[in-house]
């Protein structure tokens, strides 16, 4: 059998395209397919980011408070606020995405194939796409994925909207109007369904957010998830906590959604539940590739049931985090191009829903901590936004940053709701991985006025923590004072 190339990539997701670069530069021969990219994630945040700036509508200018029809100014408002947001959204995107475009690939030694294929097991393991055989030593998937779409009745007869195509969907409308529709019903408890939500809301329109569990994002730690709750209630969005979605149907030009007891009239429908891997068309099942339900089924090397295949991103599952997809890539890599050693580890990794404030959290929860470890050795440190200088300057008070921690002063995890927490997160990652105790963010003396002084304060709770918690030192404490003043005496 004649080797053609030391990996081929299955792209889709700029995860495929970040791996077709590193493999090159690790002086890989590289093979890149791709029929199709989804940048729809680009899209969306620079989408977020802009309503983030616009979200005050009273200030942009060009449109004054008409004290006579302050509806009309704040519709004006509104419009100019989604032109803005979707310009600059486009602008951003397409310079974002020409930093890992298939020319610069290209140029850079990746083979570049822009086709769809599929795998093939006979007489031996290859990658055929149209009248071509691609062989290589190893394999990696980085396909991304497709939204679940949920079985409700008459949802497949009603039109409705995804994380992927809804910017696409919005641009169409802005060429034919630049009002927004203005009610919407969105189904699903994911980071993309709490971003999406907090967006359109930010730009003026009505948002009923329904998801099935108590709160949003079971895994998330239930004292920020309240907090995250609070806030986007705060900017309009009405969300219907422990609610299924059983009915979909479309009454003369208004779509219904019956959810729980509640029947709701939405302009428009956006199913935002998760992902599920995109690979029906790769026939995986021909060379030995598993899944299940949601997820294809990967070791901790990323290796698949066909130990030539490796696979990064979310086409293995869980959510859509690029740091986390590229962190794989890595791994999937030095994996697949050397010796298969290096086993992934996500404790260290940190990830963030980009809500505003930011939502970022790395390592364990408190409620993991407990129950991984018994609960006298674990601290928790809570430290508020609203005592931090840099917060009060800048009128950004609302925000918590959580630490916990072992007695010993390792640091198992943290979760930062609050402005600059995509930054602050980092820090903290990085002393995970270096294993800096706690106590040395205390030591931080961190710019002042900064965000970072939130660590510094944080970590000063420390000390006092562990001498309450610790009944028999503080007896003995009070037992040598005791001794002192009397002796004194």
């Amino acid at each position: 059998m004649t080797i053609d190339y030391d990996v081929v990539i299955i792209g889709g997701s700029l995860a495929g395209r970040y791996a077709a670069l590193t493999a090159t530069q690790m002086g890989a021969k590289v093979a890149l397919v791709e029929s199709k990219l989804n940048n729809s994630l680009i899209v969306h945040q620079a989408i977020g980011e802009i309503a983030n700036l616009t979200q005050n509508l009273h200030n942009l200018a060009g449109c004054g408070i008409d004290a006579v029809h302050p509806d009309t100014s704040e519709k004006c408002q509104i419009s100019l606020a989604w032109t803005t947001a979707l310009s600059s959204a486009q602008s951003i995107a397409a310079n974002i995405q020409e930093q890992m475009s298939l020319a610069h690939l290209s140029a850079q030694g990746v083979d570049v194939i822009v086709d769809s294929g599929q795998f093939q097991s006979s007489p031996h393991l290859a990658f055929a796409v149209t009248q071509r055989l691609l062989r290589g030593r190893t394999y990696l998937l980085a396909s991304g994925s497709l939204p679940a779409i949920p079985k409700i009745e008459g949802l497949q007869a009603t039109d409705y909207l995804t994380p992927v195509n809804i910017w696409q969907y919005l641009y169409k409308q802005h060429s034919q109007s630049s009002q927004l529709p203005q009610n919407w019903v969105i189904i699903g408890g994911s980071p993309q369904s709490i971003e999406i939500s907090q967006t359109l809301a930010r730009l003026g329109c009505s948002i009923t957010l329904v998801v099935k569990s108590p709160h949003l994002l079971p895994q998330l730690d239930p004292e920020i998830a309240q907090l995250l709750q609070a806030q986007l209630e705060v900017d309009g969005v009405r969300i219907l906590t422990q609610k299924i979605v059983t009915q979909v149907k479309r009454i003369d030009d208004k779509k219904w959604v019956q959810a729980g007891e509640k029947a709701i009239e939405a302009d428009e429908i956006l199913v935002a539940i998760g992902q599920k891997p995109n690979i029906e068309s790769l026939n995986l099942p021909e060379v030995g590739v598993k899944w299940h339900q949601h997820r294809l089924l990967v070791n901790d090397k990323l290796q698949t049931t066909n130990h030539r295949i490796y696979a990064c991103g979310d086409v293995i599952g869980g959510y859509d985090f690029p740091n986390i997809a590229n962190h794989e890539a890595r791994i999937a890599l030095q994996n697949a191009l050397f010796f298969p050693r290096l086993q992934v580890n996500y404790q260290n990794i940190p990830w963030a829903i980009l809500s505003h404030p930011t939502l970022a959290q790395v390592g364990l929860t408190e409620n993991q901590a407990k129950r991984q470890f018994s609960e006298q050795e674990v601290l928790v440190l809570r430290h508020y936004y609203k005592s931090i200088a840099a917060a009060q300057l800048r009128n950004e008070i609302t925000g918590i940053c959580k630490l916990v921690v072992l007695r010993n002063g390792k640091i198992l995890g943290a979760t930062i709701f609050g402005t600059e927490a995509r930054e602050l997160i980092n820090l903290i990652a990085l002393a995970m991985s270096q294993n800096i105790p706690v106590k040395h963010l205390a030591n931080l003396s961190a710019l002042y006025p900064s965000f970072s002084e939130i660590l510094e304060q944080t970590a000063l709770n420390f000390s006092q923590q562990r001498f309450n918690s610790n009944t028999a030192w503080q007896e003995w404490l009070e037992g040598f004072f005791y001794l002192r003043r009397n002796w004194n005496l």
